[in-house]
């Protein structure tokens, strides 16, 4: 009925109901000597919604005796027809019985007129009537306009915000001020292995194409567990769980989201492979602490927020992992409870951290969520004969070493190798390295791997995970597995 108030200056259209032809002829003559009434006459009753319809008018006038039908059964009709449930409905009959009056209120009237009133009564009470309903009909339209802005808005907004977010900014007067709250939250970050590397072998529109699917399809799980995304970091995330809505168990909901996002991870792989895309590896880092949480920035730019130590620490935990690794924190286990599956535990010295802490890789989680990931595999490493001989520097920070050390790749298998070396690696530690053929021929100076055990101490051999594999060490390997036995 909208398109109700695109009528001339508010005019007035009357459908009467009524199957007396004198009555319809006097209504008539009647408003025929008005300049802003339209008078229509239905004179059976059975036709009456269905011509309402058609007509939409500004207000009905109706008979109740009329021999088609009820005239109160009509008023029902009218009522429970959408197109006609909110246009005024006046009464005009002969009948002045409070019962029946009282009747033909509780069934949606709104209006009841004797016959047969003054004229300047009735005109007045048409106008009255026309008035109330386009004047609603305006509203109801400005309220659907704003709806669909606001829906826009919220739209729009959810692309740069979480859900909850948005919807605290838009429905909460305090949503945009100024200022934190300390409060004990779980922070996720993820971030995609050798992505860089992946990068600067790909054409820009297929890099897009990459970190956009990736990012796409994270952040269904981060969502679906209540979490917050605070920001894309390229090709990294960071979010956090039990904010802005408090949540007691937001240290679960964050480890089984991580576990969801590998599981994703290797879903999109199947797919990035048929649209000729690389496969991507992606590790997990989750802490569990209080941070300052609010809305930072100027009042010209404003961004909700999380900052503190623990912040700081979830991305030097997520440094330890290796792609396919969800590594969490001690207060995170603790959060969590017994629920989870641990399938390691390491001690690291964080940059910035005074004492060494423990972290855990997890595997799984029961209760209520009940996820895992797949078992891990037995790797079975091949002994190279004649082993390689590489060269590596030890990652610190973002720079590798100046000086490199001399090894051999002395074992090798899918994407673990072992090296053997005058120079000790510890655990976890990053490195970059240079690897040669047999022939001393340089194959690649841009492999990178992460030490994941020491094997012996003499000589110091360590054990690595490649973390980072141009095409042509992956050529280089393959030919080494078609090797194997």
């Amino acid at each position: 009925m909208v398109d109700v108030i695109r009528q001339d200056a508010y005019r007035s259209k009357v459908l009467l109901v009524d199957d007396e032809d004198l009555v319809g002829k006097l209504l008539r003559r009647l408003t025929g000597r008005e300049g802003d009434i339209d008078f229509h006459h239905c004179r059976d009753g059975r036709l009456a919604v269905k011509t309402a319809d058609e007509l939409r008018p500004t207000v009905i006038l109706q008979d109740l005796m009329m021999p088609e039908i009820d005239g109160l059964e009509l008023v029902r009709r009218f009522r429970e027809n959408p197109g006609t449930r909110e246009v005024p409905l006046v009464v005009l009959s002969g009948r002045n019985d409070p019962q029946v009056k009282a009747q033909a209120f509780s069934l949606g009237a709104n209006d009841y007129l004797v016959k047969f009133p003054e004229a300047p009564e009735l005109l007045a009470r048409i106008r009255y009537h026309s008035m109330a309903y386009i004047h609603l009909q305006e509203r109801n339209e400005a309220f659907a306009r704003l709806e669909r802005a606001h829906s826009f808005i919220r739209r729009t907004f959810g692309r740069y915000v979480s859900e909850d977010v948005a919807r605290e900014v838009l429905e909460s007067p305090e949503g945009l001020k100024l200022g934190g709250e300390k409060r004990v939250l779980t922070i996720l970050m993820a971030d995609l292995k050798g992505f860089t590397l992946i990068s600067e072998t790909l054409p820009p529109q297929k890099v897009v194409a990459l970190i956009n699917g990736f990012l796409e399809a994270m952040t269904e799980p981060i969502h679906k567990y209540g979490g917050t995304i605070n920001e894309f970091l390229g090709d990294a995330i960071l979010a956090f769980f039990g904010a802005p809505r408090p949540d007691q168990d937001h240290a679960a909901q964050a480890v089984a989201c991580a576990l969801e996002m590998q599981r994703t991870l290797d879903r999109l792989n199947t797919d990035n492979l048929e649209k000729g895309l690389p496969e991507i590896r992606m590790g997990i880092g989750i802490n569990t602490g209080e941070v300052v949480l609010g809305n930072f920035g100027s009042v010209k730019r404003t961004k909700y927020g999380a900052v503190g130590k623990h912040v700081n620490l979830v991305s030097r935990i997520e440094s330890y992992t290796v792609g396919g690794q969800v590594l969490i924190s001690q207060s995170t286990l603790d959060a969590c409870g017994p629920i989870l599956r641990i399938e390691d535990r390491m001690v690291v010295s964080p940059k910035g951290i005074r004492e060494s802490i423990s972290l855990y890789e997890v595997g799984g989680i029961g209760g209520a969520y009940e996820i895992c990931l797949p078992e891990k595999a037995r790797v079975h490493l091949l002994n190279l004969k004649p082993p390689p001989p590489v060269e590596f520097s030890i990652i610190e920070g973002k720079q590798a070493g100046a000086a490199p050390f001399r090894g051999r790749l002395v074992r090798f298998g899918g994407s673990q190798g072992e090296i053997l070396s005058d120079r000790r690696c510890r655990r976890l530690t990053d490195l970059k390295i240079r690897l040669f053929d047999s022939r001393g021929k340089e194959v690649t100076s841009d492999l990178y791997a992460k030490v994941t055990r020491e094997v012996a101490h003499t000589p110091p051999t360590f054990r690595v995970h490649f973390t980072a594999c141009p095409p042509e060490a992956r050529s280089f390997f393959t030919k080494i597995d078609n090797r194997a036995p």
